[in-house]
């Protein structure tokens, strides 16, 4: 019996000092294992707004996250997440020894690990540090990790950790995520039911998602509800009304992109700023687009692409001209230089390449402006005579006879009749009487790039992106101030470091010699190429661009308030039907844009001013607009009768 409990002795020691040794080795594994918890920085999802501070994208590395303070936690959460996971969360010292016994005692009936009995320490611990696998080394660590954390972080901060780390499932990673995704609401709005739905989540995110499985999340809410009853920690009234609710639940994607191009511009942007960590960072963009104004913008373009493909389908599939047909177009604000919408394509899904502004093509007559613009800078008048005539430039395979559209020659034009009816010939002979040398110098001052310095610069055979276009045809809406086009108005970093951004501008000429070009870009409209353009009740001003073969079609196109910039085209530059110009493709969809613009913004400018240094006189039965830079022939020269009234109280009627 002696040699027995001799030996039963040193068996027992051996074990417990193998078992403390054990014990003693996981705890020296464990000992630096918290920093992750203590010093936590978890990634956080970046959030873009509108200008009028509507969620327009949230964008994120890995995981969807975003972030909330422990104050801003509605007690009434803190206490359904207590209730149903860890009643004595608030007694314990991180582990609950006495639900580790009963779990232990269960475990040993089944033969197997059937009941566990996790604090939320340890919950928090198991999430962030350990694995879900159910073996004692990695039970072990779990105990040892929650006690030690427990005497290095609060209570508060370990509630905190848990309510931002913890996966909600539908890919949301925390409570505020999963607020937002599922119910559209701020924790503050949820209402009992709808916080019990959420904090009986974790327990198994896949099986109690409640966009997959509405009914058995329903049914761990009401475990949750019933929880809190019977604890006393609602009344009676909020227990039925509870139990009886069933929230609207919402089954949206995590980015709830409702600008994708506008979005990826503005990730491009940033990463320009040197803004690496913009996906982990938790920064809060605001954006100077208007949510209302890109759906108005994605909804014109469309209708401007349906109507061309259903001309072309007149022709049959198999005579398609269409079938890498797409879009783009640009809204900006004239003043402030915001762009308001910007739409780089039909479909995102099917396309991400934006077209807006990475797409370069051929402006063809919509460059036309900025010429007859030079011209009356050097002191053409809108009465000048140009000649429509046909010439032949080069020889041999040089030879280059232009055309006017239609193959017509009228001799000679007056000068705004030549651009109201984007007449090829006369444009080109203004153009070597000015001079190529001189046109390509103050293209080059107005910031065009790649311009060539020959006649073909007449029509438009250069490339240029909608936005970078959008940008030099400020000039004219802006009265010969070039603005630059904005789409960041601020950012707001995670740690309330604030950014705030508008724009620059840039005057070439005055007000008075823009308005030249402005009332004959009305002209445009009311009785040229852009008849299609015309808004009733609202006055308008642009320019038709067609590119060589109909590969390009453009309108360029303002209010006295706001300017659009829309263009079609294949995109791997095949031309389209002969048919489709910018007076029939991208004009319409102008108009489409600026009567539910119109709509929207009654109160929106509706007539051009006419500045006090353009005054009007009439030449032989016509009246024609001039400012003292004008050279008006000396038989021209008539009384004046009108000088500096503004065009809305002079002619109230639109044209």
């Amino acid at each position: 019996m002696k040699k027995f409990l001799k030996y039963f002795t040193i068996i027992s020691t051996i074990i417990i000092i193998g078992v403390a040794s054990w014990l003693f080795s996981i705890y020296l594994e464990t000992k630096f294992d918290l920093d992750k918890l203590t010093n936590y920085e978890p990634k956080m999802s970046t959030q873009f707004y509108d200008t009028n501070d509507k969620l327009v994208a949230n964008i994120f590395d890995e995981h969807h996250r975003l972030y909330v303070k422990f104050d801003k936690i509605p007690t009434r959460i803190t206490e359904a997440l207590i209730a149903i996971e860890d009643t004595q969360f608030f007694e314990h010292k991180g582990i609950n020894i006495e639900a580790i016994f009963r779990a232990i005692l269960k475990d040993i009936k089944a033969m197997g690990f059937v009941e566990g009995a996790s604090t939320i320490t340890q919950q928090l611990v198991k999430t962030v540090l350990l694995t879900r696998e159910k073996k004692l080394t990695r039970k072990a660590k779990e105990l040892f990790l929650s006690l030690e954390l427990e005497t290095i972080l609060t209570k508060q901060e370990i509630l905190e950790r848990y309510f931002n780390h913890v996966y909600f499932g539908h890919g949301y990673y925390g409570i505020k995520t999963a607020s937002h995704g599922y119910f559209k609401k701020t924790l503050r709005e949820l209402s009992i039911k709808e916080i019990a739905m959420l904090v009986g989540i974790p327990k198994s995110p896949r099986f109690y998602d409640p966009t997959k499985n509405y009914k058995h999340n329903i049914s761990r809410a009401n475990q949750v509800v019933r929880r809190l009853d019977k604890l006393g920690w609602i009344s009676k009234v909020e227990f039925k009304q509870a139990i009886a609710s069933m929230p609207k639940v919402h089954n949206d994607t995590l980015t709830l992109n409702k600008a994708p191009y506008v979005v990826q511009r503005a990730i491009k942007e940033l990463d320009a700023m040197g803004i690496k960590d913009l996906k982990t960072k938790a920064y809060k963009i605001k954006l100077s687009i208007d949510l209302e104004t890109q759906e108005m913008a994605r909804k014109s373009l469309k209708f401007g692409y349906d109507n061309i493909i259903k001309r072309d389908n007149k022709h049959g599939t198999k005579n398609s001209k269409t079938k890498k047909l797409n879009g783009a177009i640009v809204v900006l604000d004239i003043k402030t230089g915001k762009i308001l919408s910007m739409v780089g394509g039909i479909d995102y899904s099917k396309s991400s390449f934006n077209r807006a502004t990475q797409s370069k093509r051929q402006p063809g007559s919509s460059v036309k402006p900025f010429l007859y613009q030079i011209a009356l800078n050097l002191g053409y008048s809108t009465v000048s005579t140009l000649v429509d005539i046909s010439r032949t430039f080069g020889t041999g395979k040089n030879k280059w006879t232009p055309k006017n559209y239609g193959n017509n020659q009228k001799g000679v034009v007056r000068f705004n009749d030549a651009l109201i009816h984007s007449r090829n010939l006369a444009t080109i002979n203004l153009a070597t009487d000015i001079g190529i040398d001189v046109l390509s110098k103050k293209l080059d001052e107005f910031g065009f790039e790649n311009v060539p310095r020959d006649l073909s610069i007449v029509l438009g055979s250069f490339g240029i992106s909608p936005l970078v276009m959008s940008e030099k045809f400020t000039l004219f809406s802006n009265g010969g101030k070039m603005i630059k086009p904005y789409l960041i108005e601020k950012i707001t970093s995670n740690d309330g470091k604030i950014q705030e951004f508008n724009t620059t501008t840039k005057k070439y000429f005055n007000e008075e010699q823009a308005y030249l070009t402005t009332s004959i870009l009305r002209d445009v409209v009311t009785k040229g190429t852009a008849r299609r353009a015309q808004v009733p009740g609202l006055q308008t001003a642009g320019k038709t661009g067609t590119s060589n073969k109909n590969i390009d079609t453009w309108f360029c196109g303002f209010s006295p308030a706001v300017q659009v910039v829309v263009w079609y085209g294949n995109d791997d530059n095949s031309p389209m039907r002969s048919s489709e110009t910018g007076g029939t493709t991208a004009a319409p969809a102008f108009s489409h844009f600026f009567k539910a613009w119109v709509a929207q913004n009654p109160n929106t400018k509706k007539y051009f001013v006419r500045p006090k240094g353009v005054f009007s006189q009439e030449v032989r039965g016509q009246t024609y607009l001039f400012t003292k830079q004008s050279n008006i022939p000396i038989e021209y020269m008539e009384p004046t009768i009108m000088d500096g009234e503004p065009i809305d109280e002079l002619s109230p009627t639109i044209f």
